[in-house]
C-alpha cells in the first residue's frame, strides 16, 4: 500500500527549566542480544532526559511472516508492527526500575519531570496519522527520528548489533545495507535532528556521555549524514 512519507512537524519545546531530551532507539536485534543489559544500565544512569524507542524485534518479524502467509495488506501490517513496538516498550520498561512507558508527548514529558526514563509505545500517537507512510519502507528507525523532532530532542542515537566502523556513516548506504529503513535518509533531512550510530562495544563510552562526563562528545558514535 503506497502512502505519504512521514513528515516532521512542529517541534514541541521542553517544559521551562527542563533539559532537552535525547532519543535512543534500541534495535530489535539488540533487544534479543546479551548486550541489552549494558545498554539499559547506561541509559538508566543518564544525567538528563532520555526517551527510549524499542524496535519491533522478533514480534515485528512475526508480523511480516503472518502477512506473507495470510495475505493482509500493509495498512494492517503497519498497525500490527506498531503494536509490536508497544509490546517491547512494556518489556523494556519492565526490565529496569525507573523506566516508564509513555504513549504521547505529554506522557513522555511527565516522565522526565518525575526524573525517570521514558520508553515510547508509538501506537496511540502514530497509528491514525495520515502523514505516515504505512509500509515496511518506514520502520522504527524513522519513527525514532520523527519523535526526536517532535519533542525537540538534541540528538537521536541508533543502537544496532553491528560493529561500528569509524565516526561517520552515510544514511543512504546504511539504508542500502539494511542497517536502517529505506525512508530513513529522507526523514533525516526533514527531522533536522543530529543522528548517530552505535554498535557493539560502544556501551562504556556511551554511558560516560549520558552520565555527563563528556555530554557533547560523540567520538564514540558514527555521525550519520
Amino acid at each position: 500500500m503506497a502512502g505519504p512519507v512521514l513528515r516532521a512537524h512542529t517541534k514541541l519545546a521542553p517544559a521551562a527549566g527542563m533539559a532537552r531530551p535525547i532519543v535512543v532507539k534500541l534495535g530489535g536485534s539488540v533487544i534479543r542480544s546479551g548486550e541489552l543489559a549494558a545498554w539499559l544500565d547506561a541509559i538508566a544512569a543518564a544525567s538528563y532526559p532520555v526517551v527510549v524507542v524499542p524496535g519491533g524485534g522478533a514480534l515485528a518479524d512475526e508480523v511480516r511472516a503472518c502477512q506473507s502467509t495470510l495475505g493482509f495488506g500493509d495498512r494492517a501490517a503497519h498497525r500490527m508492527a506498531l503494536l509490536a513496538m508497544d509490546q517491547l516498550a512494556w518489556a523494556v520498561a519492565g526490565m529496569r526500575p525507573g523506566f516508564v512507558v509513555g504513549t504521547t508527548e505529554a506522557e513522555l514529558s511527565a516522565a522526565h519531570r518525575q526524573g525517570v526514563v521514558a520508553v515510547w509505545a508509538p501506537y496511540a500517537l502514530v497509528a491514525e496519522r495520515t502523514d505516515i507512510e504505512g509500509t515496511w519502507r518506514l520502520t522504527s528507525d524513522s519513527l525514532a527520528l520523527w519523535l526526536a523532532s517532535r519533542i525537540g530532542a538534541t540528538r537521536c542515537y541508533l543502537i544496532k548489533s553491528i560493529r561500528r566502523k569509524g565516526t561517520r556513516a552515510n544514511a543512504a548506504e546504511l539504508a542500502q545495507g539494511g542497517i536502517v529503513d529505506a525512508a530513513f535518509p529522507s526523514m533525516l533531512k526533514e527531522a533536522g535532528v543530529p543522528a548517530f550510530l552505535l554498535g557493539r562495544g560502544d556501551q562504556q563510552a556511551f554511558a560516560a556521555s549520558l552520565a555527563g562526563e563528556n555530554a557533547d562528545a560523540c567520538g564514540f558514535a558514527a555521525a550519520i549524514a
